[in-house]
């Protein structure tokens, strides 16, 4: 089962990594052949420059990864015959680490309390995450954007923390983390497809009663600010629930038992959720009271300007200026006039 499975994916890989390759030629030859119009030897320069962007880009990263130490497989318990010579292999490693500069690493004690100094790390890592995710997907409002908004953001901090523990994760390991990631990133693409607005249209009228209806637009505003709250906080548990899986499998000691990884993830993700929420709800709720005021503000404002023009025209229809009221002819010296 696990065969066609595998052969599928390769094959599937391939498709895309060939496809890509099609279109890239295609686009090289297009903007060379716009250049060499120009001139042959600009048409040269361009090309040789798109070949060392396409080299850099492609070495760059493979360099970056490969700099890392080899990957150490995790026994499977502490009764394993190799673990104490991983402790060892680990406590080696660590003392290359930028971020456990003159610590001592003799004992299992020693490399246990360093690998709680990279935990603390990789926590500030996943908390930043959490925070950016919130914010960016409360305000998008959009599911296929936030998607790829937290897929970009869960692979960018799992490949920090990878080097917050300045290693090289294997491959069945990073498979696991990217495969939570992808998973991660499809259910928080489907979470603006429930119809949340109408599910917290209770909850908006019961904290605001008879206030929502006294102001206009207060209850739709009010829906649509707990709506994006509810998103972000939904996407940010997601986020931290993946760096809390990634730093377990890159600080084990021993291999972590995935369904057990899997519920302390979700327990400590609970755990940093509310502050992470807390101040991401007053970031956008501040954000949204700025933009309400000013959009009140500008209606107040076209609003007064309309009644003011409408009352001078009033006024000099009814024979008033700015002033003060316009003189009316005399009617007794008009009439001696006419008698003369």
């Amino acid at each position: 089962m696990h065969k066609p499975l595998r052969t599928a994916a390769l094959s599937l890989s391939l498709f895309f990594v060939a496809a890509f390759v099609v279109f890239l030629v295609n686009q090289t030859v297009q903007v060379v052949g716009l250049a060499d119009r120009l001139h042959p030897a600009l048409g040269t320069a361009v090309l040789w420059g798109l070949l060392f962007l396409y080299a850099a880009c492609a070495l760059v990263p493979l360099l970056m990864f490969f700099r890392l130490p080899k990957p150490l497989r995790p026994p499977a318990s502490e009764t394993s015959p190799g673990f104490d010579a991983h402790v060892q292999a680990l406590g080696r490693r660590l003392q290359g680490n930028p971020h456990l500069r003159n610590r001592a690493l003799s004992s299992r004690e020693d490399i246990e309390a360093a690998l709680r100094v990279l935990d603390g790390r990789a926590d500030e890592i996943i908390r930043s995450t959490g925070s950016q995710v919130f914010v960016t997907t409360a305000v998008s409002q959009n599911g296929s954007l936030d998607g790829l908004m937290v897929l970009l953001a869960q692979s960018k901090m799992v490949w920090q923390i990878a080097r917050v523990y300045y290693q090289r994760p294997t491959a069945r390991e990073m498979a696991i983390l990217y495969g939570n990631v992808a998973s991660t990133a499809f259910i928080a693409a489907q979470l603006d497809d429930l119809d949340l607005a109408a599910q917290v249209q209770p909850l908006v009228s019961g904290v605001l009663g008879s206030a929502a209806g006294a102001v206009p637009g207060l209850h739709a505003a009010s829906a649509l600010l707990v709506n994006s709250l509810v998103n972000g906080t939904a996407n940010a548990f997601l986020a931290l629930r993946v760096g809390i899986i990634a730093k377990r499998y890159c600080g084990a000691l021993v291999l972590p038992e995935r369904r057990a990884v899997r519920r302390l993830a979700v327990s400590q993700a609970a755990q940093m959720l509310g502050t992470i929420a807390r101040d991401g709800a007053k970031r956008v709720a501040a954000a949204f009271w700025t933009a309400s005021k000013t959009r009140a503000g500008d209606a107040a404002s076209g609003f007064t300007d309309s009644v003011t023009q409408a009352v001078k025209v009033l006024a000099q229809r009814l024979g008033f200026t700015a002033t003060g009221p316009i003189e009316a002819p005399d009617v007794r010296e008009a009439g001696s006039n006419r008698n003369g």
